[in-house]
């Protein structure tokens, strides 16, 4: 036995010695690919000169050649094979060290198993080698060979101290490796504290990158600290820089006759708006009168954000590179400052504003009779909340009852008509906390859409729409090439919902998949069966992974979740860069000028998308923070719950009443061994054969609740 195993420890390290530089010779030949290489080129760039260790290289350079990942373009010359086997991509870390390559057109995800990641850290630009697929169908995979770009080089995480205290960690929570601090660079920060580290350099052969702390946040366990550390980690800025707070506080937002007289006045106009009760900043009002044809002259008015904010000015560039307002669960991170988010373009009450909007003639059916876009003057009668004009259609009196109902009347034959062409009716649930004074959690409420909010969402979805259409199309309803700025929606991946019709039917579901009306009417009834019942979320969010993720672009494929040929955002420009640029070329449009070209609208398209995303993942952050800081209290306690996700290493389990997830752990699953079994999404006993299965009731006991790591720890109390 001995024997043996010295055989394979030996025949081990020589397989490793036979790809010890393969992944160097690999970055060195990207690094000149103009360039051919000879062994004693890249020697020198390796800094290899010990004959034994040249022989090994020159040995890896004929592994690369034969597997075809380099060519020998010259005799003795080489140069990485430019085959499609080699992509460039943007790395997403998963928290067991294994990354997934997120790459332009590509429907799936490379996956790069933990080792093979080369020194990644998240959100890095790589070049990935993808492997030949060993049969069809399977998930891609691969390796990364040379680190494009960095990120980001600050960092946060928690400091912990080495053996005898002579060197540090900075301890992540996101994937990325913890950083290895010398002792001279620990800057009075202290063991558990969370820190800001910079990265220094990344030795060859390290197992951690190097870093500095340059900054002390402070205990993680103390809210404002941890929401801070989330502003950092997205790299969301706290405050403006003082030259662009001075811009914005310099600009005339006086409201003159001159510029009224340049506009259509609809100052004398019922008008209102309805946003949520601790909204500040109203960036879209609704007006409505009765014409004497016996139609309504409803009226969509959006914040003229550009009129303030011009071309090449710093509040432009600064609202470019943020591209969106962040909404974390205890502050916004505004796109624009203050006198203007919150006060110069702010439909507030009783204040007359500049806007640009959508007017449409409508008949008591809410067909369009006639259309307009223009810029215009408006006077706001009223702010309204949410639950104010909900009280109103269910009954109640109030202000602008009549109008309210007519907005609401017309509202729902739209949102009808919407759903019979094919729109998909997702309805999620938001989950909303009490805050007190210091900004933690006193319970949690759950954000129901009702008559009130869809009122506002479809006339904001008909006003978005029909920009898109008027801008794209000619008289005669054909495109006429004109450059805008879409909100688009590709179709859903057909795998993904083939294994979402199979899951579903051990839930006693069905879905028809099929032409775009069958799958979508089939998704519709799914949505309505499940709403109420314990796999409600689980299986809305299955549903949600189907859907391709709507992105800005200038190349229009449509939207399918609206099932609109046509969609655009132009209704939120105080929190979103893209609606800006649509008023803009919206206008340029109206002034008869000719459609630029879309490149620079493209990449400014792709930088919206991309800043999107990042505002999103700090938001969930926010939540699952909150989530862990509220369940604090309950630690100890049980409830019933009920499965909504299974690993190999456990089950994730959510509690109905607050919407928090935590994970019970297989090794901590008493009285049997349980096994995973992939095909039924199910953890089983061996002995007992118990079986803990997606979307199954089970009564759990909080153990823990871990604010470093957002996550909740529980274990299962009752079969």
């Amino acid at each position: 036995m001995p024997k043996k195993n010295f055989k394979n420890n030996k025949a081990s390290k020589k397989e490793k010695n036979i790809t010890k530089y393969t992944k160097s010779i690999i970055e060195v030949l990207f690094q000149n690919p103009k360039k051919a290489l000879n062994y004693k080129q890249i020697a020198a760039a390796l800094r290899i000169e010990n004959r034994i260790e040249v022989e090994l290289l020159i040995k890896n350079i004929n592994v690369l050649l034969a597997d075809k990942k380099i060519e020998e373009v010259e005799r003795g010359k080489y140069k990485v094979n430019a085959t499609k086997d080699y992509y460039v991509g943007t790395v997403d870390l998963t928290s067991s060290g294994s990354a997934y390559i997120i790459v332009e057109d590509f429907e799936q995800d490379i996956f790069v198993q933990k080792g093979r990641t080369k020194n990644a850290l998240q959100g890095d630009e790589v070049r990935v080698y993808l492997y030949p697929r060993k049969k069809q169908g399977a998930k891609l995979e691969g390796e990364i060979v040379e680190i494009i770009k960095r990120n980001k080089t600050d960092f946060t995480g928690i400091f912990q101290l080495g053996k005898n205290g002579n060197f540090g960690f900075v301890v992540m929570q996101n994937g990325n490796h913890d950083f290895f601090i010398p002792k001279e660079r620990f800057n009075n920060a202290k063991p558990g504290e969370k820190v800001v580290v910079r990265l220094s350099n990344w030795p060859e052969g390290s197992n951690s990158p190097f870093g500095e702390i340059i900054r002390v946040l402070g205990d993680p366990n103390e809210t404002e600290v941890e929401i801070h550390a989330i502003l950092l980690e997205h790299d969301l800025p706290a405050e403006f820089p003082a030259e662009v707070e001075e811009e914005a506080n310099n600009i005339d937002t006086s409201i003159t006759e001159e510029e009224v007289a340049r506009r259509r006045d609809m100052r004398n106009i019922t008008t209102f708006t309805i946003d949520p009760k601790d909204a500040k900043d109203f960036d879209d009002a609704l007006s409505i009168r009765l014409l004497e044809n016996g139609n309504w002259e409803i009226g969509v008015h959006i914040a003229d954000v550009s009129h303030y904010v011009r071309p090449g000015s710093l509040l432009e560039k600064e609202a470019y590179a943020r591209a969106t307002s962040v909404y974390l669960v205890d502050r916004v991170v505004p796109m624009l400052p203050e006198v203007l988010s919150n006060v110069a373009c702010s439909l507030r009450p009783n204040e007359d504003k500049y806007t640009f909007s959508g007017v449409f003639e409508m008949d008591d059916k809410a067909n369009i009779v006639n259309t307009w876009f223009g810029r215009t003057a408006i006077h706001s009668d009223r702010r309204f909340t949410y639950e104010e004009a909900q009280d109103i259609i269910e009954g109640a009196d109030g202000d602008f009852k009549d109008e309210i109902l007519k907005l609401d009347e017309l509202a729902k034959i739209m949102r009808a008509k919407r759903m019979q062409f094919g729109a998909v009716n997702f309805d999620k649930v938001e989950v909303k906390f009490d805050l007190n004074e210091d900004h933690n959690p006193e319970g949690i409420f759950f954000k129901i859409s009702k008559d009130s909010n869809k009122l506002i969402e479809e006339f904001m979805l008909l006003c978005n729409k029909k920009v898109s259409e008027f801008v794209s199309l000619d008289k005669k309803g054909k495109e006429n090439g004109n450059t805008y700025i879409y909100r688009i929606h590709d179709d859903p991946n057909p795998d993904k919902l083939l294994d979402l019709k199979k899951f579903i039917r051990q839930f006693d579901y069905q879905l028809e998949v099929g032409d775009r009306k069958t799958t979508i009417q089939s998704l519709n009834k799914l949505l309505a069966d499940v709403k109420g019942k314990p796999e409600e979320n689980m299986i809305e969010t299955l549903a949600m992974r189907c859907m391709a993720k709507a992105v800005y672009s200038t190349e229009n494929v449509g939207h399918y979740g609206l099932a609109f040929d046509y969609y655009t955002h132009f209704t939120s420009p105080i929190r979103r860069y893209p609606d800006v640029m649509a008023h803009r070329l919206l206008q340029d449009y109206l002034d008869g000028k000719k459609s630029p070209a879309s490149d620079i609208y493209e990449q400014k398209c792709k930088h919206s998308s991309a800043r999107e995303k990042v505002a999103a993942t700090a938001e969930r952050d926010s939540i699952k923070y909150m989530q862990v800081k509220y369940m604090e209290q309950f630690v100890g306690q049980t409830f019933d719950a009920f499965i909504t996700g299974v690993q190999e290493y456990g089950i994730f389990v959510e509690i109905p009443e607050t919407r928090c997830e935590g994970l019970v752990r297989s090794r901590n699953m008493e009285g049997d061994h349980f096994f995973f079994d992939e095909k039924n999404h199910a953890l089983v006993g061996r002995r007992t054969g118990i079986k803990y299965q997606l979307g199954a009731p089970v009564k759990i006991k909080v153990i823990s609740a871990d604010l470093i790591k957002k996550q909740l720890d529980f274990e299962i109390v009752e079969n």
